[in-house]
């Protein structure tokens, strides 16, 4: 069994057959932690979850158990709650999915039937009823980074105008940009690496941004990133683009008060593959905003021409608020892909 693994798998593991900027690519050959060599890794022949996937996974909320010596539980919580078919293995749909970039706010704990979800405590923004306003503004100055060349300050106000008004036609909020960042209820900033709110962002295709719940009103987006505007921009992005109108209308969901749901079409999904668009408002995401906030008098839902997915009653997260993480996005995933074809000899 071992020439076989060696023979036939190792080659594929060291020259995978995919582009130069596909999520495969960047765990073999991007910057990992030069103490898990591969042979290393190659020793761990039991198929049981490595110590670096319990740690990415316990940043997201799935914390492992003393009676969960081969990791299967976790996984299982893991694909239970995010829509994937519960094995308790890595299977291929579950590694594409570890793989795939996402929002740094950790996930639920929560029951199969619940679809969207709140933060502990159902926090939101405290107004008088009806409609009221919220301000927010954009910012890409020191201490933040720079917005890249390729995409105006413009372009940038233009999609967040888009990401809002797509919660306000659906609820009974609307929002306003303004100049005076330090006074506007929501602050959207670009940063990298570690920014000093103990969740530090970690490069292209990793974190792609996180946002905190009412009324804290931050909201970080990974300079790191290739941004780009799918669908209004005319010149090529490139493979490894994402897309901002589709992070913001997430993160301003959190904004919100909303957590992430387990429909894999919401907005409110915590991953987001490269070059792909998920900005419109599903019936899940509709519900849980409001649930919140009510809804918008001239908004109906019969506008919305998907079948409902939605849950009677919402999740409630029972998971710990963001917390400071060591382990890089690219190392944890190279050890997925490694460990893969264990799992299939065993």
């Amino acid at each position: 069994m071992s020439i076989f693994f060696f023979s036939f798998f190792l080659p594929l593991l060291l020259f995978p057959p995919c582009c130069s900027c596909c999520s495969r690519h960047l765990l073999l050959h991007g910057d990992a932690n030069p103490s898990s060599s591969l042979a290393g890794m190659l020793q761990a022949r039991d198929g049981n979850v490595t110590d670096g996937l319990r740690r990415y996974l316990a940043r997201f909320g799935y914390a492992s158990t003393p009676d969960d010596a081969d990791g299967q539980l976790v996984v299982r919580l893991y694909q239970s709650t995010l829509g994937l078919p519960v094995t308790g293995r890595l299977d291929a749909r579950t590694l594409d999915l570890l793989a795939t970039p996402r929002c740094g706010v950790p996930d639920l704990q929560t029951n199969a039937t619940a679809r969207f979800a709140f933060f502990a405590g159902q926090p939101r923004w405290a107004r008088a009823p009806g409609h009221f306003l919220l301000t927010y503004a954009v910012l890409s100055d020191p201490p933040y980074q720079p917005l890249p060349d390729h995409l105006p300050r413009g372009a940038v106000r233009a999609a967040f105008r888009r990401a809002f008004a797509r919660w306000a036609r659906v609820i009974p909020v609307r929002f306003r940009e303004m100049r005076d960042y330090n006074t506007a209820d929501v602050r959207v900033g670009f940063l990298a690496g570690d920014h000093g709110d103990g969740e530090p962002f970690d490069g292209p295709l990793g974190v792609l941004g996180h946002a905190f719940s009412p009324p804290s009103g931050q909201l970080h987006l990974d300079a790191a990133e290739r941004w780009a505007v799918l669908g209004h921009d005319g010149d090529d992005p490139g493979s490894g683009a994402v897309d901002l109108e589709s992070v913001a209308t997430h993160e301003i969901g959190h904004v919100l008060g909303l957590a992430h749901s387990s429909v894999p079409d919401a907005v409110m999904y915590p991953s987001l593959k490269p070059r792909s668009r998920k900005a419109d408002l599903t019936l899940d995401d509709v519900r849980g905003a409001q649930a919140l906030y009510g809804s918008n008098p001239r908004f109906s839902l019969s506008s919305l021409s998907e079948p409902d997915t939605s849950s009677a009653a919402p999740a409630v997260a029972t998971t710990r608020s963001p917390g400071k993480t060591t382990t890089t996005h690219t190392a944890i995933l190279l050890l997925l892909v490694t460990v893969t074809p264990l799992l299939l000899l065993c």
